[in-house]
């Protein structure tokens, strides 16, 4: 390796990759990126409903979204960027998430209460008189609009758990941009348009990449942060042998409807009960996305480029009439309004942040969908993993921790290993 400068080639510009090649970047290696799509952020992230939530199961997770968080309130800052530079914001509006039993609520507060995140328990009537409009029916479990158990009225009211912190991010996809555009500051080089088609490799270690158009790219480092196409790019590699977690890609829709009257900036809410998270957007709109509820099919897909990108009226008709059972003043227009896109998910919904069994070939991947809030604090992590491992640490043996600096709190990478303990407390649910 270089003694002078080290070299990266980090593949995909989604908001993930971007922040990874911006933090090596200024970390002083030379980076370049790799993407088969026109420009930063047109993958998975282009599809993103870009939610800030910290209700994840592990104290790893809660720490890395509430770090996250902080960096996307200061995110002008955090870039560099000038005062004329057009950059993404934080609509820090609040999360409403409904109780549910595979919410366990007391062991998410305990997650809080050790992170220093402020929350309230409202029961339904906190709820009702809180949020504008909302029916506070329980409904558990989700059903199909087809059952007709889904139309019979509540016999039970539902609480929350709120927090006053958490939102949504106003451009998911400018977000992207304004990284790759950070990272370009610091020397990096965006290669768009370009397919990878194999990876280059001695017995022990990465090389390099050769695309589709027979040029070689050589490097001291790979990143895989691929999204969707992060499998095929492992099986280049030859690696995966000894993952505890699956990956695989999934097809995911999210509408867009007129928010109703009283939510035009109200906060996120997370309603596993019926089985859709639902967000504000700029302009008085509604996000409507799906949380994986057992009684619909999950779309597993072979082949991320052969995913059928359009919108279904089927789906749309399920996840939007959800969103109008919990808001009966929410009018569902007969014409589907909204974005497909495809998803990379690991088998337990925690992502892999780490080495693989390949020396120099490094993986961010089961990220898509509820790892674009912690974009900032993935791309600080990966950054010191590389540093670590790079420098001689045994990352499987004596797992990296990186302490937040907002909270000054443990992120302990084990939580995020290629071979860790499956979480069996994971909501299962992309939700954002």
């Amino acid at each position: 390796m270089s003694a002078t400068m080290r070299s990266a080639i980090v593949i995909g510009a989604g908001v993930i990759g971007s922040s990874v090649a911006y933090e090596m970047a200024r970390d002083g290696w030379s980076v370049t990126v790799v993407d088969k799509a026109g420009a930063p952020g047109q993958g998975s992230t282009s599809s993103s409903s870009s939610i800030v939530r910290f209700n994840y199961s592990t104290f790893a997770g809660v720490v890395l979204a509430w770090e996250s968080f902080h960096i996307w309130l200061e995110w002008r800052a955090h870039l560099g960027a000038a005062q004329g530079e057009h950059v993404a914001e934080m609509m820090n509006l609040g999360v409403v998430m409904l109780d549910v039993p595979v919410m366990n609520i007391a062991a998410t507060t305990e997650l809080f209460q050790r992170v220093g995140i402020d929350y309230e328990i409202w029961n339904s009537k906190d709820l009702a008189a809180r949020v504008p409009g909302i029916d506070v029916g329980k409904y558990w479990p989700p059903k199909s609009i087809g059952d007709a158990g889904f139309w019979e009225d509540a016999s039970e009211s539902i609480g929350a758990l709120y927090t006053s912190d958490g939102g949504y991010i106003s451009d998911p996809s400018l977000s992207a941009v304004n990284l790759a555009d950070a990272a370009k500051r610091h020397g990096a080089h965006f290669r768009f348009k370009e397919e990878i088609v194999a990876i280059l490799k001695s017995e022990s270690r990465v090389l390099g990449v050769r695309l589709a158009s027979g040029e070689e790219l050589t490097a001291d480092v790979l990143v895989n942060v691929a999204g969707p196409w992060s499998s095929a790019l492992n099986k280049m590699a030859g690696v995966g042998s000894d993952f505890t977690v699956e990956i695989a890609p999934m097809r995911q829709e999210v509408h867009h409807v007129d928010a109703p009257p009283g939510m035009e900036s109200g906060p996120m809410i997370g309603d596993l009960d019926v089985g859709v998270y639902m967000r504000s957007t700029p302009g008085g709109g509604f996000l409507v996305g799906g949380t994986e509820p057992e009684c619909d099919d999950m779309q597993w897909i072979e082949n991320p480029d052969q995913a059928n990108m359009s919108r279904t009226q089927d789906l749309y008709d399920a996840q939007v009439t959800r969103a109008a059972r919990r808001f009966p003043d929410l009018k569902v227009p007969p014409v589907a309004k909204g974005i497909a896109g495809v998803y990379d998910v690991s088998s337990d919904w925690t992502p892999i942040y780490d080495r693989s069994e390949l020396d120099g070939f490094y993986l961010a991947i089961g990220t898509s969908g509820n790892q674009f809030k912690n974009a900032p604090g993935a791309g600080l992590i990966m950054a010191k993993l590389i540093d670590y491992v790079e420098g001689g640490g045994d990352h499987d043996t004596h797992p990296l921790v990186v302490t937040g600096s907002h909270t000054g709190l443990p992120i302990d990478l084990a939580t995020f290993s290629r071979k860790r303990q499956r979480n069996e407390n994971s909501s299962g649910t992309v939700m954002g």
